[in-house]
């Protein structure tokens, strides 16, 4: 099982962080290649990671779970100081950078619900209702993929 961390801890080596986060170690280093995340280095070169990345870890994986495409995600980290705990105030800020993109995701999710077994405009034409939505392939005029669920 687990150590506890101490509220005393300011920083944590990657085994801890990565034990307190759920997150691989793996991952965390690339998060710090990617500019996700930083490190300060021991003169024996071992990371260590403020308590405040926790949260940033946190962030990002909550991010990357509803779709977040991780430039995106930088770009926002970006706005705060790496040892800056994100507050309430940092959230709506964030999530006001984030809503028109959001409300988009949330419509391409819904279209793919609502018409995934009907005619999507791919040109496949092979379900029976393709000859109807889709006669002869025009959707094709409007560009390449699926047209019906690329739609907003």
């Amino acid at each position: 099982m687990a150590e506890k961390l101490s509220w005393r801890t300011q920083e944590l080596t990657i085994g801890e962080l990565s034990e307190r986060s759920g997150v691989p170690a793996s991952a965390l280093r690339f998060y710090e290649r990617e500019g996700l995340i930083t490190s300060r280095r021991t003169t024996g070169n071992q990371r260590r990671y403020t308590r405040a990345t926790l949260r940033r870890v946190a962030f990002v994986r909550a991010s990357q779970r509803v779709g977040m495409p991780l430039a995106q995600i930088r770009d926002v980290l970006a706005l705060f100081p790496e040892d800056h705990v994100l507050s309430r105030e940092d959230w709506a800020r964030i999530s006001e950078c984030w809503r028109k993109d959001l409300d988009e995701r949330i419509q391409q999710l819904e279209n793919l619900r609502d018409h995934l077994t009907d005619c999507i405009g791919c040109g496949c034409l092979s379900i029976a209702s393709c000859a109807l939505a889709n006669p002869y392939d025009r959707m094709g005029e409007q560009g390449a993929g699926p047209r019906r669920l690329l739609k907003t």
